[in-house]
C-alpha cells in the first residue's frame, strides 16, 4: 500500500485531523495529540493497514524559539511490508512546571513501554495514561532531560565530576 493510499484510509475513516507532508524524502503524517490513540487503533486494527510494529519512537525538542516538541511514530506492517511515519506537535512551554504530554499508546503495541520511557527521561515528554513512566537510562534523581536545547548539565552528580 502507498503512502497516498494509506493516507486516503485514515482521511476517510477520521477526516480533516490528518495532514500529509509529502515535502520531505519520508513523507509523514502529523496527527493531533488528542486523536493519537484512535489513530494508531485503526493502524493496527484495519485489516488493509495492518500496522502490526511499533519500530521507535522519538521525542524531538524544537528549541525555545519555534516552542514545540514533537513525538515521531515509525510504524510497519510487517506481512504487507508497508512503512508509515506519525509525528505529533506539542507546545514546548506548558505555561506550568508540567511537561509537554502526548497519549501513551502501550495499549496498543506494547513495545511502546520501553520506547516512551526513553523519550520521557531525554526530553522529558510525559505519556499520559503510561503504566510505568520513569526514567529508563539515567538514575533516578537524575534532573533535567539531556537532550533538551536549554539543558544545563550539573557540575557534580554524587561527588562526581561530571564536566
Amino acid at each position: 500500500m502507498t503512502f497516498l493510499e494509506i493516507t486516503d484510509s485514515l482521511t476517510a475513516e477520521f477526516g480533516d485531523a490528518i495532514q500529509a507532508n509529502t515535502q520531505n524524502l519520508q513523507p509523514y503524517l502529523i496527527v493531533p495529540a488528542d486523536r493519537l490513540v484512535a489513530i494508531c487503533q485503526f493502524l493496527r486494527d484495519d485489516k488493509r493497514l495492518f500496522f502490526d510494529l511499533l519500530a521507535c519512537i522519538t521525542g524531538i525538542d524544537n528549541g525555545l524559539q519555534v516552542n514545540t516538541m514533537e513525538v515521531v511514530y515509525n510504524l510497519t506492517s510487517i506481512p504487507y511490508e508497508h512503512n508509515l511515519m506519525l509525528k505529533v506537535f506539542v507546545p514546548r512551554d506548558t505555561g506550568s512546571s508540567q511537561l509537554p504530554s502526548v497519549p501513551s499508546v502501550v495499549s496498543i503495541w506494547r513495545t511502546a513501554d520501553w520506547h516512551e520511557r526513553e523519550a520521557f527521561d531525554l526530553v522529558g515528554i510525559r505519556f499520559e495514561g503510561h503504566p510505568d513512566l520513569r526514567r529508563i537510562l539515567l538514575p533516578t534523581d537524575w534532573v533535567g532531560h539531556p537532550l533538551r536545547t536549554d539543558y544545563q548539565e550539573e557540575e557534580q552528580y554524587h561527588g562526581i565530576k561530571t564536566k
